[in-house]
């Protein structure tokens, strides 16, 4: 996966420090991150294709606490939809990415 970003170094900071993900450098300040588990769905679609990334939790409340207290921005209220209760938050550089505790099986 490949975040565009529009401050890269806010972005990476961010991915390091807020979320704790560990990092290698691989030359140059370039930081290549260690994902936690993660989950590929397909859907169909009428438009052109797209792709979106979610983190997944065991409890959006607490994590949305948790991360709220680190100063992170949320870009929607948590929603309960079908499949989980799910919410967004900004990245440092303008990026969003979904956050989700399923209500559904998992598969890892």
């Amino acid at each position: 996966m490949i975040i565009y970003s529009r401050d890269p170094e806010a972005d990476r900071a961010f991915l390091r420090d807020t979320l704790g993900f560990h990092h290698v450098d691989a030359g140059h300040g370039w930081l290549i991150f260690g994902l936690p588990p993660a989950e590929v769905a397909v859907h169909p679609t009428d438009g052109e294709p797209a792709h979106e990334l979610f983190l997944m939790c065991d409890d959006v409340a607490a994590t949305v606490a948790e991360l709220s207290a680190k100063g992170v921005e949320f870009t929607i209220p948590v929603t309960a939809e079908r499949w989980g209760l799910r919410t967004a938050l900004r990245l440092p550089g303008g990026g969003e990415l979904g956050l989700y505790e399923p209500s559904h099986p998992v598969a890892i």
